[in-house]
């Protein structure tokens, strides 16, 4: 199995939030590699305020989080629409587990994973009372946390053949559009994997939770921003026209609706 992926994709200025947390991301116990990218750990003790932000991926994630002014808790983050920020102050600790896109609904199978799109939930919402977080978070060895990350995900996987079924072809779908850069128009890869747009549709809306053509901007703005943030001169409308935008005010505008700012003032 891969070890968890490197890139920084969806966090803005990630040499800044690095100077100033640990992150570290670790690969889950092997029965939940097929549903959970990996886990992401946070660490932070600031001597003053600093306020991170995330474009956020098309995937539901498990959130463990303690913060200097509040005891710890889970909440269910599900795929977020708009740019993400967070403020971090004085010393918090975030154990994350970050699914696969169309990977959560396995685990809460009665669900479609459009309840969670753009909404923070408690735990409980999800998965009933349960006193995980502070398994989660007060071990002061990473192992620790790790293995009560496993240990609590592990009973829940408990869905049946079809949804594991469904679960794995809306995986493998959203895969594709994140690595094949020659998908363009989701009517174009719907006929090549066989479906009809209507029952793509409908796949992504069970199981990732937000449409296919959403998902594919998503990645382009992800490959756009991460561009961007390389250090290297980026030409913006070759670059348009390698992710598949009919020209460069079509990623420009993409790219400033979800960050807030435009590509060359981000990289400034």
């Amino acid at each position: 199995m891969a070890a968890p992926r490197r890139d920084t994709r969806g966090i803005v200025d990630a040499p800044g939030l690095f100077t100033r947390v640990r992150f570290r991301r670790r690969a889950p116990a092997a029965p939940l590699r097929p549903y959970v990218e990996h886990y992401w750990l946070i660490d932070w003790d600031l001597p003053e305020p600093y306020a991170t932000h995330v474009v956020p991926h098309p995937c539901v994630n498990v959130v463990f989080q303690r913060y200097a002014d509040r005891p710890g808790f889970g909440e269910v983050a599900g795929v977020g629409l708009e740019l993400f920020a967070q403020k971090l102050a004085g010393r918090g600790r975030v154990c994350g587990v970050q699914f696969r896109p169309g990977g959560f609904r396995p685990f809460t199978p009665e669900r479609p994973a459009t309840d969670w799109t753009d909404r923070r939930l408690p735990l409980a919402a999800a998965f009933g009372p349960t006193d995980a977080a502070a398994a989660v978070l007060e071990p002061a060895d990473e192992d620790a946390r790790v293995a009560a990350l496993d240990a609590f995900l592990t009973p829940l996987l408990r869905a049946g053949p079809r949804v594991l079924a469904q679960a794995e072809l809306a995986m493998g779908l959203a895969d594709r559009i994140r690595t094949d850069r020659t998908i363009r128009r989701v009517a174009d890869f719907a006929r090549a994997e066989g479906l009809s747009v209507r029952a793509l549709q409908r796949l992504f809306a069970g199981y990732v939770g937000v449409s296919p053509k959403w998902v594919l901007l998503r990645y382009r703005v992800h490959e756009a921003l991460e561009r961007a943030a390389s250090g290297a001169a980026v030409d913006w409308a070759a670059l348009a026209a390698e992710l598949g935008y009919s020209d460069q005010a079509h990623l420009v505008r993409d790219v400033t609706a979800t960050v807030g700012v435009s590509p060359t003032a981000y990289v400034r």
